[in-house]
């Protein structure tokens, strides 16, 4: 084949994703398995694959697919477990009461508690959690919904502690070639992710800082009186310390700490900063902003529900501090696993606790899980913890632990075809064909990158956000979007002689932008709502922050790259 019939391959199994999840409408659960059988037909058919190496990348997915489902269940049940003890009605409540402006009920409930709840548990549960709670403050349920994706953009690469970089793009990075370049360049697999968790945070901190600003201006001008931009500008000072009370303290983390710990700690010193400053009405303006009488609105702002902030019966009245206790710890605990200098960190991952499966069906292919590592074990240790100090009952917890199962059984049938797709499509180049010229064929990945390289050049930095969002679109994830693009994005980078850290960070901050137009992120924010059937008119409000994300990423890339000049790349 030559490099055009590589290329038009290669995007084969992306394209039909592409065509049944948003063309066909298909549901994910029946367009996953067709997208993993095309990836295996073309591996086989096309490259050459053989079936063993083909089952061993299945099984070495199923691995990625097992870890991520873990997370999953364990950052629902968490939710679900201060749902049933009655912590979140107190969260709730709490925030209700700082203030009775909607402009600065986004800052900190959608932005700052959002974003948070993003850190913690991630996968579309930010704006299922803060669209009724927007609701039952008083907000229409389509702008709910609309803030709450907007939610999911600047926290998302570091959501669910750090998933989309942990798993995400060190799971679509894994395989003998990146190996073998990490060593040429002196580096390891910990030392490659924390240059793109920086990166990342960077691109995030500079563009995320007006997130704030830009959900108020949203809201004012799609659901105030006035219909006006600008009237959502009143509030500026307050929304600009909101967006740097997170993005701040936001970056250091990331510097400092690494991809676990941004969202959470980010978000939650800038609670603090935020709810002090609004209690104390320090840069709110003395204007006063609100919705149109209800009575008025259109129905197309209304949902078929009204939920409210109502108080799940507990035993005992619970204060704020143990409310919020659960996520305090989670914090802690995280930190302390993740530490170098402590040695819980290298017993977690001990080869004595490490389930490892070398050499799949007798092929170089290997996979390995550590699950007492996993950020999984730590929320479960938490929801333990919770059970005890929150004095819960076994029906309680059972309700939790049931309700979580059904929401992780869902999605784990998708990501068990999704994954194993993904380690087919990489590792491709094992035991293939050849080129028109009788060279080995590149992987899957690869031979794409080799051809945009070829055909976009120079100026891919400006895109290189535009291919996450775009999967991030059709997979519904920023993890997803990774596991499938990073190994395109450093293959490009190496072609070009770019930074591999910062074409791989601008996949990932393209990947969370995605999310604010992911369609199963809009059905769920809008089924909390009761706001199902409407899901076209709030994408095209989504889209607005969504091309603003990606444009501003793809000048910061393009600057980064030649002005700044990255040195760090890694050779081909």
């Amino acid at each position: 084949m030559n490099l055009h019939e590589q290329a038009l391959w290669s995007i084969a199994p992306i394209a039909l994703a592409a065509i049944l999840l948003v063309g066909a409408r298909m549901p994910a659960r029946w367009a996953m398995p067709l997208v993993f059988l095309t990836a295996a037909f073309v591996a086989m058919g096309r490259w050459g694959m053989n079936f063993r190496h083909v089952a061993a990348s299945t099984v070495q997915g199923e691995f990625l697919a097992l870890d991520l489902i873990l997370i999953i269940f364990a950052a629902i049940l968490l939710l679900n477990t201060l749902e049933q003890s009655g912590a979140l009605g107190v969260i709730r409540r709490s925030f209700a009461a700082i203030s009775d402006d909607p402009r600065v009920q986004v800052v900190i409930v959608a932005w700052l508690f959002g974003s948070f709840i993003e850190g913690a548990a991630g996968f579309g549960t930010p704006a299922a959690i803060a669209a009724p709670l927007l609701v039952a403050l008083g907000f229409p349920a389509a702008a709910a919904v609309m803030i709450g994706l907007m939610i999911q953009s600047t926290a998302v690469t570091f959501g669910a502690v750090g998933t989309p970089i942990l798993v995400g793009v060190s799971g679509g990075l894994e395989g003998e070639a990146f190996s073998a370049q990490l060593a040429a360049s002196g580096l390891t697999m910990d030392g490659y992710l924390h240059m793109v968790t920086v990166r990342a945070a960077c691109l995030h901190a500079i563009t995320g800082t007006l997130m704030p600003t830009l959900m108020v201006m949203m809201m004012t001008r799609f659901f105030g009186a006035k219909r006006s931009w600008t009237e959502g500008l009143s509030i500026l000072p307050f929304t600009l310390l909101g967006g740097v009370a997170f993005t701040v303290p936001y970056f250091l983390t990331a510097w400092l700490l690494g991809p676990e710990f941004p969202s959470l700690l980010g978000a939650l010193v800038g609670l603090v900063i935020v709810t002090i400053a609004a209690r104390y009405r320090l840069l709110v303006p003395r204007d006063k902003w609100a919705f149109p009488e209800s009575s008025g609105w259109p129905d197309d702002w209304r949902g078929r529900f009204t939920p409210h902030v109502e108080q799940k019966p507990t035993d005992r009245p619970m204060s704020l501090v143990l409310a919020w206790a659960p996520y305090l710890l989670l914090a802690v605990l995280l930190l302390l696993t993740r530490l170098d200098w402590l040695p819980l960190k290298s017993a977690l991952q001990s080869q004595f606790v490490t389930l490892s499966w070398s050499g799949i069906f007798d092929t170089p292919i290997n996979a390995k899980t550590q699950p007492l590592y996993l950020p999984a074990f730590v929320l479960l240790v938490v929801v333990a913890i919770t059970f005890a100090i929150h004095r819960m009952s076994m029906a309680a917890i059972r309700r939790a632990v049931f309700g979580s199962l059904r929401v992780v059984l869902g999605a784990s049938f998708v990501l068990i075809f999704t994954l194993p797709m993904v380690r087919i499509y990489i590792n491709s180049g094992i035991d293939a064909g050849t080129t028109a010229s009788g060279d080995a064929l590149p992987s899957m990945p690869i031979a794409l990158a080799q051809w945009v390289a070829m055909n976009v050049g120079g100026v891919w930095p400006a895109f290189a956000g535009c291919i996450g969002a775009l999967g991030a679109f059709i997979a519904g994830s920023n993890t997803a979007s990774n596991l499938m693009f990073s190994q395109f994005q450093n293959g490009v980078a190496r072609e070009l002689g770019m930074s591999s850290p910062m074409i791989v960070a601008l996949q990932a901050v393209g990947a969370a932008a995605g999310n604010m137009i992911a369609i199963h992120n809009v059905v769920a924010a809008s089924a909390t709502v009761g706001l199902l059937g409407r899901e076209g008119a709030t994408l095209r409000k989504t889209i607005l922050p969504t091309l603003y994300y990606v444009a501003v990423i793809g000048v910061l890339g393009l600057l980064a790259v030649y002005a700044i000049g990255d040195p760090r790349g890694l050779p081909p």
